[in-house]
């Protein structure tokens, strides 16, 4: 992995450096703004400042600029003035800009939790390899949550400031436990006649036991649906097997009568990819757009319950699904070229930090970590996890990232909890080892729990992070894209 470089203004021992060496004159020419920078190639870097405005910059240029030798008359000046880079004597107005950029990338913290995601059983029709929760069988009713838990967590739901609201029911098969989903459905609605929030319901599900009547009741409650599609018939039915065999048939059809009845754009779907995956990238996205959807997500496994416990964790190491990735990504590509509008939606998400000034709610790409300030989770016992992932670690015993119960615990408890804030103070990129110094630092973020799972740190050692290794690829490949291939650039950038 490449060692990134920064270059940053001297800060005084005492604390910050004074406002008046800000201000530039013509007798000194320019000031540089703090910036970092990494390499794009063997003669290019990506520069990127606070905000994540970049430039993709030559080795000569940068040294002149660094050096305070750039020319006002080169044309890269302008943009890197443009850009806040650097001030000189003609700017007055380039402090305060940069100012409110930084503020409109951080208005999501002042909303605080958004994502709740209630786990109404462990409980499973399905015996997937890979599955990161630690499902247990269908007819284990003790890993249902109780009913005098709702109350309590929409309680606590309801504290967060949030102006929108989505609860996203977990499991398991949370359709094994309907008669809670819909409970919960009920109450929250009940509930928010006098919080007038903008609520939103999601069900993961894996489809199987989709019935009339739990369509019926998803219309009327105008709930989506999130399912799982790993690939072609032979692909999705290896890695997510069911008794019957026939787990594809079962998802295909429920899509259809998803669409059917609730809407073509009510239901979405999520892929994993396994070992046995990497050798059909192309296929895979085929499948996805044979069943009608306009996005994947090309998702790499995680180290979690019985992707652990199989051994599906440790089948293949970065370098492959990284290679997986951009063959994907470049028949994506070139299926938009040809008139199919499709879209990767990891790489949607990474160009929005790129490309535009507006933040995404994405938990793994925020710092600090998003984990409990962007989402919670109410597991099937009443633990309140800091994180989807926090619950898959606690499910393989370890509990590190659990914040409270909502038997004993109340919203101050958690929200304040030393285990809480450690995890977010730890989790500042812009003070972290190597990602302060790391050119795409603005476009990343952290995971934690991945880093304390696999490296026994919280912080990570970047060096050999497959977050890191994962994040800073994938983002060196999309600006090579944006600055070299200007058909894949008109792709891309449709995608926002």
């Amino acid at each position: 992995m490449d060692k990134p470089a920064v270059y940053a203004l001297p800060i005084l021992k005492a604390g910050f450096t004074p406002a008046d060496h800000y201000q530039a004159t013509a007798a000194s020419g320019y000031n540089l703004l703090p910036f970092r920078f990494i390499s794009l190639d063997d003669c290019r870097y990506v520069a990127s400042n606070l905000v994540g405005e970049h430039v993709v910059i030559s080795r000569l240029d940068l040294q002149k600029l660094t050096r305070h030798v750039l020319q006002p008359t080169s044309e890269i000046y302008n943009e890197l003035k443009s850009k806040h880079f650097l001030i000189d004597g003609d700017s007055t107005v380039a402090i305060d800009l940069l100012s409110v950029k930084y503020r409109t990338k951080q208005a999501l913290l002042a909303n605080s939790t958004s994502l709740f995601l209630f786990v109404v059983t462990l409980r499973c029709d399905h015996s997937c390899p890979y599955c990161q929760v630690s499902r247990q069988s269908a007819d284990r009713h003790a890993f249902d949550m109780r009913l005098e838990l709702v109350d309590r967590a929409i309680d606590f739901m309801f504290r967060s400031p949030s102006p929108a609201i989505k609860v996203e029911f977990q499991g398991g098969e949370p359709l094994l436990n309907f008669d809670l989903v819909s409970q919960v459905v009920l109450r929250v609605e009940d509930r928010n006649s006098q919080e007038h929030r903008n609520v939103q319901f999601v069900i993961a599900t894996n489809l199987s036991l989709l019935s009339d009547e739990i369509l019926a009741f998803c219309k009327e409650h105008d709930i989506c649906i999130s399912t799982s599609l790993d690939g072609p018939e032979a692909l999705h039915n290896r890695n997510r097997p069911r008794p019957d065999g026939d787990s594809y048939g079962k998802t295909v059809e429920g899509i259809r009568r998803v669409r059917d009845m609730l809407g073509r754009d009510r239901i979405a779907a999520l892929m994993t990819t396994t070992e046995a995956s990497l050798i059909q990238p192309l296929d895979i996205v085929d499948e996805y757009v044979r069943q009608g959807f306009d996005s994947i997500f090309l998702r790499s496994i995680s180290p979690y319950g019985f992707a652990v416990k199989t051994g599906q964790a440790g089948r293949y190491d970065m370098d492959r699904w990284l290679g997986f990735y951009r063959e994907a990504l470049g028949y994506i590509i070139s299926l938009n070229q040809n008139g199919r509008i499709f879209r990767e939606e990891y790489s949607a998400l990474l160009l929005r930090k790129i490309l535009t000034p507006f933040p995404t709610g994405y938990v793994d790409l925020q710092s600090p970590a998003g984990l409990g300030i962007s989402c919670l989770v109410f597991n099937y016992d009443g633990d309140i996890y800091a994180s989807d992932e926090a619950r898959m670690l606690a499910e393989m015993g370890d509990h590190s990232f659990r914040l409270g119960n909502l038997d004993r615990d109340s919203y101050e408890d958690v929200m304040l909890s030393d285990n809480l804030l450690a995890t977010l103070d730890e989790t500042m990129t812009e003070g972290m080892p190597m990602c302060v110094d790391c050119g795409f630092m603005p476009y990343c973020g952290s995971d934690p729990v991945q880093h304390h799972a696999i490296q026994g740190d919280r912080v990570g050692f970047k060096p050999t992070s497959p977050f890191c290794q994962k994040n800073m690829e994938v983002l060196r490949h999309l600006f090579r894209l944006l600055e070299d291939d200007p058909a894949a650039r008109d792709v891309l950038t449709s995608w926002l």
